[in-house]
């Protein structure tokens, strides 16, 4: 089990309470929810681009609803700053914030960028969670299918087994090539990132909140609530965890500010072991998702990431 910074500070007064010979109860609790973890068999990051809270709340979303209503669900998870695109989805892949991975701009590439990674791989990569993965868990199956082209330059693409790039917003055809994905890797651990950018542009073109942009989130949910029964026909459903993530919300016509319109969002899990029908109360941020990611596959994240193992998302 990893430490974090929360769980030193438990730890130190934990070991002050057992030298007194006093055990308090949600301690011992603790250390029984973690005996009873089990590794998971398969992720799937259900990814959608520029959701906002108010917009999550008025769509029409009854598959999303149905499939975190059986897990937890945040609407208060804050993203990191810049509220952007490319240095969200860094964060929530590599489980540290831009001061660590050095993604601070859209226009980030490798080659070009202002700040260094605290860290980096031999093609110089920060840690992600496609490469440590690999690393811990050589038999895993990673997939990645995006329709933003910036969005895949911060993984070292020897860690992705498949990619799938599609342009003017097209989605769809990604749907099936990641259920055909999961499908063949059945036996396999597998990591399945599934995103798509339109409804931050619907966001950017009508504003956030317009008729437009509600539109393109309900849509998204009929093609999610069409994979999630074909994977119930390919017996692939409960075997799975599911992950729904944003990078940021909006107002007007953008985001990169600081508002709690671009900052808090929604933030989901569901699957084995993990707690049911709960609205999450606890502090959660974007650079969590790495850490749990890790967590469900029992993998000890590196010593540069700053995500956190949130309590009360399991059982």
């Amino acid at each position: 089990m990893e430490n974090s910074r929360r769980d030193f500070l438990k730890k130190g007064l934990a070991g002050a309470i057992l030298c007194s010979g006093l055990v308090p109860v949600p301690l011992l609790a603790m250390t029984e929810s973690r005996k009873k973890f089990r590794k998971a068999k398969r992720i799937l990051l259900l990814s959608l681009d520029g959701i906002c809270v108010a917009g999550f709340r008025q769509a029409k979303t009854p598959y999303l609803d149905k499939l975190l209503a059986e897990g937890v669900l945040s609407e208060t998870t804050r993203v990191v700053m810049p509220s952007v695109t490319l240095p969200n989805w860094t964060s929530h892949l590599t489980g540290s914030g831009p001061e660590q991975h050095g993604v601070t701009a859209n226009n980030w590439t490798l080659e070009k960028h202002k700040l260094p990674a605290i860290e980096a791989d031999a093609e110089g990569y920060y840690p992600s969670v496609f490469s440590v993965l690999k690393q811990n868990i050589p038999q895993i199956k990673t997939a990645f299918y995006y329709n933003w082209g910036p969005l895949v330059y911060p993984y070292n693409p020897k860690c992705l087994d498949e990619v799938s790039y599609l342009e003017n917003d097209a989605y769809v055809p990604n749907y099936e090539k990641a259920l055909d994905f999961m499908s063949r890797n059945r036996e396999n651990p597998t990591l399945v990132f599934l995103y798509s950018v339109h409804t931050d542009h619907a966001g950017h073109k009508y504003k956030w909140m317009s008729p437009e942009y509600i539109r393109s989130i309900e849509e998204a949910d009929v093609e999610i609530g069409k994979l999630l029964d074909k994977m119930k026909q390919e017996g692939l459903y409960d075997s799975t965890h599911f992950m729904f993530l944003t990078d940021h919300g909006g107002i007007e016509h953008g985001h990169g500010g600081v508002s709690t319109h671009e900052m808090i969002v929604p933030w989901g899990i569901t699957g084995p072991g993990i707690a049911k029908g709960v609205k999450m109360a606890e502090a959660n941020n974007t650079v969590n998702t790495g850490a749990i990611i890790l967590r469900l596959f029992g993998v000890k994240r590196p010593l540069a990431w700053t995500g956190e193992m949130p309590k009360t998302i399991f059982k």
